[in-house]
Formats: C-alpha cells, sequence, structure tokens
C-alpha cells in the first residue's frame, strides 16, 4: 500500500545516509515491497523529499524543514492514520502507539505536522512519545490523534 512504502520511506531517510533514488530503492526491496525506481521518484515528489548538505560536504535524502500546505500536509496525515494504533497520554505527555518498525516514520511525520504546544517527540520501534507544553495540548493532541485511528 502507498502509504505504508512511504512511511517506510520516511524511516529509511531518518536512519540511513541515502544519497540516491538507487539506494532507497533497494532498501525498499530488502524490507519486502515491491517497487521500481520510478514508483520511488513519484513518492519522493509526493512526499516534498529533497537533498540536504551536510557539514561534510554530502548529500542525502531529507525531510523539508516545513511542510507545505498543500497535499504534501495530506501525504504525512496518511501516515500518521495508517501507523497509529493506539493513543493515550497522562499529564504533558502523548503515548501513541504504532505497528513494530512504523513509530520512527510516524513519528516524522507527526513532527511535520506541526502541532501547536509541542515542545519535542521521541521515538522508538512501536511507540512514540510526544512532550507537550501542558496537560491542556496533551489531551486536545491525544483526541485528535484519535481520530485518525482507521480512518483509511
Amino acid at each position: 500500500m502507498k502509504a505504508d512504502r512511504q512511511a517506510k520511506i520516511i524511516d529509511l531517510i531518518t536512519t540511513h545516509p541515502l544519497q540516491t533514488q538507487e539506494e532507497l530503492t533497494q532498501l525498499l526491496i530488502d524490507e519486502g515491497f515491491k517497487v521500481t525506481q520510478a514508483t520511488v521518484s513519484r513518492d519522493i515528489r509526493d512526499l516534498r523529499l529533497s537533498k540536504i548538505t551536510f557539514q561534510d560536504g554530502t548529500q542525502r535524502y531529507g525531510l523539508p524543514k516545513h511542510a507545505p500546505v498543500s497535499s504534501s500536509n495530506y501525504n504525512y496525515k496518511t501516515i500518521v492514520s495508517e501507523a497509529i494504533k493506539a493513543v493515550d497520554y497522562a499529564l504533558n505527555f502523548v503515548c501513541v502507539k504504532c505497528p513494530t518498525g512504523l513509530a520512527n516514520a510516524a513519528c516524522a511525520a507527526f513532527d511535520e505536522l506541526h502541532w501547536d504546544g509541542v515542545i519535542g517527540t521521541l521515538s522508538g520501534d512501536d511507540t512514540f512519545f510526544i512532550m507537550c507544553r501542558t496537560p491542556e495540548y496533551a489531551e486536545r493532541i491525544s483526541n485528535e490523534l484519535k481520530k485518525y485511528i482507521g480512518k483509511l
């Protein structure tokens, strides 16, 4: 499914220093996705990924600093929606449960949506946490994220 593949792409570019579409295509194939370079190229365009120059002079794929308001936000919302299994909060923390291996991608997609009241996020393999400014923000974000469960 496209959303699963795009979530995996975000996961891969945030965990591997990928410089070419060929490298990304091969990693997706290694992960069990049946893709061509043309498919990966379309996904890169849909996700608005770009090459980022690092201090050592190398260029690697990365997420845009600010997600455009256009269809890219739809793609991030799709990834978040596909990856969320359960959401709960306590005090100013929100805990989001995901299928194994998707939490990092879902967390990266969540970050790109730039929610108000978020101080930062921390991701594991099947869970990510959102630190909010206040318990009220945590409750609001938790309630909003629960709306995403099973939407697609």
